[in-house]
């Protein structure tokens, strides 16, 4: 997962948390513990399938990134979808206030949501590979100084040349 994208997931499930909290807490003033049961169910659902679909779009688009846009709206449809399954086939439980499940789902989807979308604005991604403005400085091949055991005088030679005949020999004081 790329920084842009652990940044996003993070800001969205900051923004989604404390509002999923809020919300189980007035389903626990309103009803109880049936309330806190289905703010809770809510929640999870929540975490579970847009951080399901979160990770779903960063490996579909991880090796092509031109179907992002394609890969995000289908994801998002079936997000959609499958709550709204959720909603109806919980709609008559026994087990928790299908208020507070169905309330919680929302409103902490919608934070997620806007989470997601004030993250990716706000965070600086960039869209084209960066190249170096300015022209690469072309550096020089190191020259590298030794003595010749013949005459003894030093021989300086540039890396790509040593032995060849860009070697130059000079006196032993460095001319």
């Amino acid at each position: 997962m790329q920084s842009n994208d652990a940044r996003i997931l993070r800001g969205a499930a900051m923004i989604a948390a404390p509002v999923g909290i809020v919300a189980t807490v007035v389903s626990v003033l309103v009803d109880g513990e049936k309330g806190m049961i289905g703010a809770l169910a809510g929640l999870a659902v929540v975490a579970f399938f847009y951080g399901l679909g979160f990770a779903a779009l960063m490996r579909l688009t991880r090796d092509r990134p031109q179907v992002a846009m394609t890969a995000g709206m289908l994801i998002y449809a079936v997000q959609i979808l499958l709550m709204g399954v959720f909603i109806i086939v919980f709609k008559g439980t026994t087990l928790f206030n299908g208020k507070a499940f169905a309330l919680t789902l929302l409103v902490t989807a919608l934070a997620w949501i806007g989470g997601q979308v004030r993250h990716s604005l706000a965070g600086r991604m960039l869209y084209v590979d960066p190249e170096p403005s300015a022209p690469t400085r072309k550096t020089e091949p190191a020259k590298s100084a030794a003595t010749d055991s013949k005459t003894g005088k030093k021989v300086v030679a540039s890396a790509d040349s040593v032995g060849g005949p860009a070697a130059k020999t000079g006196s032993s004081d460095g001319t």
